[in-house]
């Protein structure tokens, strides 16, 4: 991972600094800072993947562009966090191949089961990027807002303190009920409760 550059990204939810990275794939990666993150404290955190149709389309099947805007809204309040931005459209597997799943999501199959009829696992992202994101904004201990429990594991793996998992608000409407309730149900992904510490806060 190499970092590129910084500047400033004003926003509805305040001044940002906007810092870019680029991988060993040559993927573009973003990462959203606000006030200071570096050091002692743990730091609220979004680690977002790219979803154009959630992210910029806005739309309803999903629940990305809810999160992601919810979760610039937080930060925003509290006056201090950051956001990861990872090119992982489509769970990993690319815009096309994710309308092409939604296209048997149209005819009746899940998300999981459009993902596997396609030749791909159920969720092919992986978050070993985030490893020298965070270290270069100076980073460790985080409260972490996902409800995607794969999240933490991955960041604990690699050394991180996950102090904290902040729920996110799923924005459940009629378009991605069927969605979310397979992701609980099939991908372990926990909806609608308070965040929990699952570590001591120093």
């Amino acid at each position: 991972m190499r970092f590129i550059a910084s500047s400033r990204l004003p926003t509805r939810w305040g001044t940002f600094v906007a810092h870019s990275f680029v991988d060993s794939v040559h993927k573009e990666h973003l990462v959203l800072t606000l006030g200071e993150v570096a050091g002692a404290g743990a730091v609220l955190t979004r680690i977002h993947s790219e979803c154009l149709t959630g992210d910029a389309l806005f739309s309803l099947r999903c629940d990305c562009g809810h999160q992601l805007r919810s979760a610039l809204k937080r930060i925003g309040s509290e006056g201090r966090g950051a956001l990861l931005y990872l090119r992982q459209e489509g769970r990993g597997i690319g815009l096309h191949n994710k309308i092409r799943a939604y296209g048997l999501q149209d005819c009746g199959a899940d998300t999981v089961d459009a993902n596997l009829r396609l030749g791909f696992s159920a969720d092919a992202r992986e978050y070993a990027v985030c490893g020298p994101m965070l270290t270069h904004i100076g980073v460790r201990r985080l409260r972490l807002m996902t409800n995607n429990p794969a999240k933490t594991d991955a960041l604990t793996a690699m050394g991180f303190q996950v102090v904290e998992r902040v729920v996110l608000p799923s924005g459940r409407n009629a378009y991605n009920a069927a969605y979310l309730d397979t992701k609980a149900c099939r991908m372990g992904h926990v909806f609608d409760l308070v965040g929990e510490s699952i570590g001591a806060e120093q």
